[in-house]
């Protein structure tokens, strides 16, 4: 792995690059040696940088794990399954598990926002002796979701479709501009923000997203992820809830005030169906990207839910 660009809050952290399930998995861990593992999941369309603004508050308190998911930043993709399944959150839910049991984790909180958000949601149910405490960013359960889909569901989360259709159309639809699609991604879900606004954003922040996915194999993998989402993801889900598994550890729910999961859904209602633990949660003042647009009171609320 190359030297990693320095990115503001990441001072004294290491970098991480170890092999998992047959692939690299990359990104950077720190934090308080021998303190409570905290793992830390981002989501699409960014990397495990997605948290630097949030680590410098979190690591005095906890070891601090963030992987780049599998496909994502400069983790590894996997060879293409049927039913995309080596992007199904069960696999990538099994990868970070393995990571942190190669780290010597045994058990250990979860935070994840948007995807990363649905793989700790998976990983809690495929492994609840593992996960102490989750927390979800930004998300409903995707199976309330995507059977409460409507024609503003759609247009809302139009890219859900866009990038499940079959290879390789939305990879060269992106391909033709890379990075002003990742802008308009960035932007339009930014404190509810008019589409292109990226002020949430440090420049070096922004500069890592853009490198990690001018790379074609990146791409690929995201557009993979959504394509699992409705197929393997969605039946693994309707399984599961069809068998009554819920969330047995406490669960923290947070979503941005301004954004579009509060206007579509209730999300404490729909997670305290899910959950047979005890569930909290409140909006915070941003849209879809809490750790960056709300570092400070998104960190608070992270650090206080997972120290008692």
């Amino acid at each position: 792995m190359s030297d990693m660009s320095p990115i503001p809050g990441f001072e004294g952290f290491e970098p991480l690059d170890l092999p998992v399930q047959g692939r690299r998995l990359r990104g950077r861990t720190g934090g308080r040696a021998g303190a409570p593992p905290l793992l830390l999941l981002h989501g699409f369309p960014q990397t495990h940088v997605l948290w630097h603004r949030v680590v410098p508050m979190l690591a005095p308190h906890f070891r601090l794990v963030l992987p780049d998911l599998r496909g994502y930043g400069d983790s590894e993709p996997a060879p293409d399954e049927p039913q995309h399944t080596q992007m199904g959150k069960r696999a990538l839910a099994a990868d970070v598990l393995a990571l942190m049991r190669q780290l010597g984790h045994e058990r250990f909180a979860v935070a994840g926002h948007d995807r990363g958000g649905r793989v700790a949601h998976r990983l809690a149910l495929d492994a609840p002796e593992a996960v102490t405490k989750l927390a979800v960013l930004d998300i409903a359960p995707t199976l309330d979701m995507i059977e409460g889909a409507d024609w503003r569901f759609g247009r809302a989360y139009y890219h859900w479709f866009f990038l499940a259709q079959p290879a390789p159309e939305p990879e060269r639809m992106i391909a033709a501009d890379t990075v002003r699609y990742l802008h308009r991604k960035l932007g339009g879900w930014g404190a509810a923000s008019p589409s292109g606004h990226l002020s949430h954003l440090h420049p070096a922040a922004l500069a890592e997203y853009e490198r990690a996915i001018q790379r074609p194999e990146v791409v690929h993998a995201m557009c993979e992820d959504y394509r699992a989402a409705l197929t393997c993801d969605l039946e693994l889900d309707r399984a599961s809830r069809a068998a009554g598994d819920k969330l047995a550890c406490d669960l923290l729910v947070l979503w941005g005030g301004r954004g579009i999961v509060q206007a579509l859904f209730d999300p404490m209602a729909l997670w305290r169906a899910a959950s047979s633990g005890r569930v909290q949660g409140e909006a915070l003042d941003c849209g879809h990207y809490l750790p960056e647009e709300q570092p400070e009171a998104t960190a608070a609320q992270l650090g206080a839910f997972f120290a008692r």
